[in-house]
Formats: structure tokens, sequence, C-alpha cells
């Protein structure tokens, strides 16, 4: 994998959190490679027949976005972040910390891989509030 320019991770960074915001699928989806991998435990959460949180190729990634972007905003999903992040030139990480100023939200850890100015791999980890939102989407699913 090559490494990305300090331009194409700050780009990615500010990039991915403002469509996110403002719930913009195609300007996020321009972020992904077309074979990128998307990993996340909400991916079961949102589909509950399947039986990986793996997703393959950006029309995957695509459904999985649009399905998320579509669903009214809760308390947890702030999107509040220090503005801290770090990369090497191949991969990207920053934090949804639990606390924010306005409270608790869903506390999370995006892990990027990156190539060519796009997102190749990315994977999601959840802490222990995200963890709890997922409990309970997964128990009404199987209510």
């Amino acid at each position: 994998m090559s490494e990305a320019t300090q331009a194409e991770i700050r780009h990615i960074y500010d990039q991915w959190h403002d469509s996110v915001q403002r719930r913009d699928l195609n300007a996020l989806m321009t972020l992904y490679a077309d074979d990128a991998v998307l990993e996340s435990p909400l991916i079961l959460a949102t589909w509950a027949d399947r039986q990986s949180g793996i997703l393959t190729g950006k029309a995957a990634i695509r459904a999985f976005f649009d399905a998320g972007l579509r669903a009214p905003p809760n308390d947890l999903g702030r999107w509040y972040r220090t503005g801290t992040f770090f990369c090497n030139g191949q991969q990207l990480t920053w934090e949804y910390p639990r606390h924010t100023p306005e409270g608790d939200q869903v506390d999370l850890v995006e892990m990027m891989d990156i190539a060519g100015g796009l997102i190749v791999h990315h994977r999601v980890y959840w802490g222990w509030v995200g963890f709890r939102s997922l409990r309970v989407a997964f128990a009404n699913e199987h209510a």
C-alpha cells in the first residue's frame, strides 16, 4: 500500500465527518475505493439476516450508509470529536468520545486504511455506550 499524502489524509478526515453530519451519501461515497471493505457491528444491527459485520465493495457500503443516513437522528449520535487524529501515511484513526460538552454520545473509534487518496478498509470499534445501544437494537429486532 502506498503512503497517502498529508493532504489526502486531511481531506478524508474532514470530508468523512462533514458528509456524515450533512447526511450527504454521494459526498461520503466519493471517499471510498470501488473494492473497499467496511467492518462494523452496526452492519449486524442494520440487517439481522447477515452473519458477518463485513461489507465488501462500494455498492454494499453505499446501501449500508444509505440506510443509516435515512434513520432519524438521536441524542447519542452527536458526532462530536476533539479534532485530534492520527495517521502514518497508510492508516487514519480518530475517536468520537463518549463524553461531549452536551452529554454522552455513542463512543466510536474510526480506523481507515488509505491508498490512492481513498478509503480501502474501514473498521469501526464501539465503546460501552455504543455497545449498549447495539444491544437494545438487537433486542428490539428479535422481540
